[in-house]
């Protein structure tokens, strides 16, 4: 199955700064990067993945995945996923698309934020939670390392 990227961009453009009332914000909770990330993938794909330890939903605050709202737990679903939902390859950062993940490191060991790309051109914009940001330049954050999450597909 496609993953949709123009939805999935559509849905990050309008609720970057903003949020969606049908989703928890994790804001004082950690930050609220990656379940943002995760709404713009699900808008893009419309298959949640509910293998309880290791899957990929959300139904309420309470009963989600750490995948949904964990930046290492969501890179590792993405990149193992063999069954229903996203799945995802980590490729360097120059074969971008909007619609794929961009993860930082700011210590170079720990990746702590995540970032959806909304356009690669004239260079990498994001929307992203936690710093509410849309349209914003990759290029003006500080960080040690970064790594592309490229969306390959959706599984029914």
């Amino acid at each position: 199955m496609n993953y949709n990227r123009d939805k999935s961009t559509e849905y990050a453009h309008q609720w970057a700064h903003g949020r969606n009332p049908a989703y928890c914000d994790f804001s004082g909770m950690g930050g609220d990067c990656t379940n943002f990330i995760s709404q713009c993938l699900y808008a893009g794909c419309g298959v949640m993945n509910h293998a309880r330890d290791v899957g990929w939903y959300y139904t309420s605050p309470g009963n989600r995945a750490a995948a949904w709202s964990g930046v290492e737990y969501l890179h590792r679903f993405l990149t193992t996923n063999k069954q229903a939902g996203p799945y995802a390859a980590e490729l360097p950062v120059k074969n971008a698309q909007p619609g794929d993940i961009i993860q930082l490191s700011f210590d170079g060991i720990k990746f702590g934020h995540s970032l959806f790309i909304v356009n690669t051109y004239p260079e990498i914009l994001i929307a992203t939670h936690s710093d509410d940001s849309d349209n914003r330049p990759l290029s003006t954050y500080n960080f040690q390392r970064a790594r592309l999450i490229h969306i390959e597909g959706v599984r029914l």
